[in-house]
């Protein structure tokens, strides 16, 4: 089937009125003719989070993850699903994390997961949805918001359409529906499947669901060869959440890894234009700071945690 190709894709009308994205975005970029309910709810200003990817390499729990970020000065946190299940299966309690976001006034506004929604294989990508819907149940009591939505777990030389992947997003949106919580459509830059922001763009708009929305990365944008004024094309909807870091000249894009990502400021993107691009459209979505660095899993997680909040506010107030 060809990417491009509109048999499997919604009809005219529902594409076209159900899109929240698309719509979202053009009206945005007229100035916000059009009422969206996500804008509506943004305060007109960058918040800061910690995607404890991090902080992963201090091998911390859940709860001690929790009291670095409110102990650092973030305003909310980007758990992984994998260390609160961790948690969970050692004997913790989820109300227990809950009073201790609330305790330190952090909100979660989104959480990384790998459930498998995107695959061909009808049987794994049920049990994908059943994995995505635990997940969903997790964060919502949690106080949660969002999951990423990213390609996981298609197999190499497997091939997903764009439109298959389009339909396979909305059976996802539909669930978050029910459980409360809104799936992000998250590229992996270099990814067969959903590799380019352009990519994840065509997957939320052909979903022709009114919550779709778009979770980008500095990093991942760069080594998926897209260009960031494609931010210009997108608003409030689209852009909620943003994985927030920087890359070094040194690897080059063709083998840049996830490890050499580097604090913001201290690498060759061009954050001040990327902020400048989501105030043009009107976005301010959340700045997650998502690292894997080893040279910073050596470092205690306070400072880590610290030194990353303390670039990203120099970054946004370079581009103010």
């Amino acid at each position: 089937m060809s990417e491009l190709s509109t048999s499997a894709s919604p009809d005219r009308r529902s594409f076209l009125t159900g899109s929240g994205l698309a719509l979202g975005a053009v009206t945005a970029g007229l100035g916000g003719i059009a009422s969206v309910s996500a804008a509506e709810e943004k305060p007109k200003r960058f918040r800061f989070g910690l995607n404890m990817s991090t902080i992963r390499g201090q091998e911390l729990s859940a709860a001690e993850e929790i009291e670095v970020a409110g102990k650092a000065g973030y305003e909310c946190i980007e758990p992984w699903f994998r260390k609160l299940n961790e948690y969970v299966s050692a004997g913790g309690s989820l109300d227990d994390l809950k009073k201790r976001i609330d305790d330190h006034g952090l909100t979660v506004e989104s959480a990384i997961g790998f459930a498998k929604w995107i695959v061909n294989d009808p049987t794994e990508r049920a049990a994908g949805l059943e994995e995505a819907k635990r997940d969903m149940d997790m964060i919502a009591r949690l106080g949660g918001r969002r999951i990423a939505a990213p390609p996981a777990g298609v197999a190499g030389g497997e091939v997903v359409s764009l439109d298959d992947a389009a339909e396979r997003y909305r059976a996802l949106l539909e669930l978050g529906d029910e459980m409360g919580i809104v799936p992000q459509v998250e590229m992996w830059g270099g990814n067969p499947t959903i590799g380019t922001v352009e990519k994840a763009l065509y997957v939320a708009i052909r979903s022709g669901h009114a919550k779709a929305c778009f979770l980008g990365d500095v990093y991942h944008t760069y080594k998926g060869g897209s260009a960031f004024e494609s931010i210009l094309l997108m608003g409030p909807q689209a852009l909620q959440t943003y994985h927030m870091n920087d890359y070094p000249a040194d690897p080059p894009v063709e083998t840049i890894k996830d490890a050499d990502r580097v604090f913001p400021g201290d690498g060759i993107a061009p954050l001040t234009q990327i902020l400048k691009n989501f105030e043009a459209v009107g976005a301010y979505p959340v700045l997650s700071l998502e690292l894997f660095n080893p040279t910073y899993w050596a470092m205690p997680a306070l400072e880590c945690a610290k030194v990353g909040l303390e670039k990203m506010k120099a970054a946004v107030a370079a581009a103010s």
